[in-house]
């Protein structure tokens, strides 16, 4: 018997895949801001009249079936298609108006998002900016699954069918604690890194791959002098360096005036060429909105706190985010250096 794809709606589709992501009929529900029951009937519904069992249930959680895995990955594709048909629309009416999924990873979004918000929402008032952040690997899946519009995270990144706009540069800071043999230095050299015990980040962290670049450390190799400590965070990293427990690499956005000038850590920058991160806004080539990326790019460039520059090669590239080294140390840290 034929089945009538006329009956299935995009509620449903939107329903079955909220209970895919959530992997809880409840969860999925409020996140659909529905009642449970609603909800349920509606995916009850879709598997009728597509004569497939899409998830199995518990009384604790769901999990999609072989054929609903399937069907829910082609149901994100009308979803996202119908988004962009809204989207045209809307970027035709007023550039950057309408809801936008932004991207940013951990690292910078606690120091970029309390300067750009105020004034991007006074510039684009119409403009509903819903932000998550994700750290680079989590960002781009997000990006290629369409669940992101775009994200800013530093270059190089390994992903194919992203197209990219430059932003800024940011130099990173030799952090120590106060009363440190390195403390009293204006500035510091990578050759003044080498016995140091440098405090980092945990793995996923785009920082940490560029943090040992700049040390000029092959984590391969078990270097003993970074110990066995990986932090969750910069504000962790600051609290361990204060505590005496080591050094690090931190970007200048992350730095406070206090810390610039003598608190209970010093921040030295480095001798030039003084290595820097390179941040980008990225976004699939598909997407239906490139003009629009540019104008937010342009804005950012636009609207630079002191402490980075507007990146030197600020132009949009459909390869600049794609990258054969598989997301190595950025080049931020070591093409600044050449």
């Amino acid at each position: 018997m034929p089945i009538d794809l006329t009956a299935v709606s995009l509620t449903e589709l939107r329903y079955a895949v909220a209970a895919a992501d959530e992997r809880h009929f409840g969860r999925a529900a409020r996140a659909c801001s529905v009642t449970q029951p609603t909800l349920s009937a509606q995916v009850q519904k879709l598997e009728r009249t597509l004569g497939v069992r899409l998830f199995e249930r518990s009384s604790k959680s769901v999990h999609l079936t072989p054929v609903g895995a399937e069907i829910v990955a082609q149901a994100r594709l009308v979803l996202d298609a119908t988004e962009k048909i809204l989207d045209l629309v809307q970027s035709r009416r007023e550039p950057l108006s309408g809801p936008l999924r932004l991207g940013v990873i951990p690292t910078l979004s606690p120091y970029l998002l309390p300067w750009l918000v105020p004034p991007l929402r006074k510039a684009f008032p119409r403009l509903e900016l819903v932000f998550r952040e994700l750290k680079t690997a989590e960002l781009l899946d997000e990006l290629a699954e369409h669940r992101l519009d775009a994200g800013i995270l530093a270059l190089p990144v390994s992903a194919s069918g992203l197209a990219s706009a430059a932003l800024f540069d940011e130099p990173f800071w030799f952090v120590v604690p106060r009363g440190h043999a390195l403390a009293a230095k204006k500035r510091v050299s990578e050759a003044d890194l080498a016995d140091e015990r440098v405090l980092l980040l945990e793995d996923g962290h785009c920082m940490r791959d560029q943090a040992l670049a700049i040390c000029n450390r092959d984590e391969r190799a078990g270097d003993e002098r970074q110990g066995d400590f990986r932090a969750t965070s910069i504000e962790t990293l600051r609290h361990m360096v204060a505590a005496g427990m080591g050094s690090t690499l931190l970007p200048a956005l992350a730095l406070t005036e206090r810390e610039r000038n003598r608190g209970d850590v010093v921040a030295l920058p480095f001798a030039p060429p003084a290595p820097v991160r390179h941040m980008a806004l990225v976004w699939r080539r598909t997407h239906p909105r490139p003009e629009d990326f540019a104008l937010l790019a342009k804005f950012v460039r636009e609207h630079l706190p002191a402490a980075v520059s507007p990146e030197r090669h600020a132009k949009s590239s459909s390869a600049a985010a794609a990258h054969a080294d598989g997301g190595a140390p950025s080049a931020g840290a070591r093409a600044a250096r050449k």
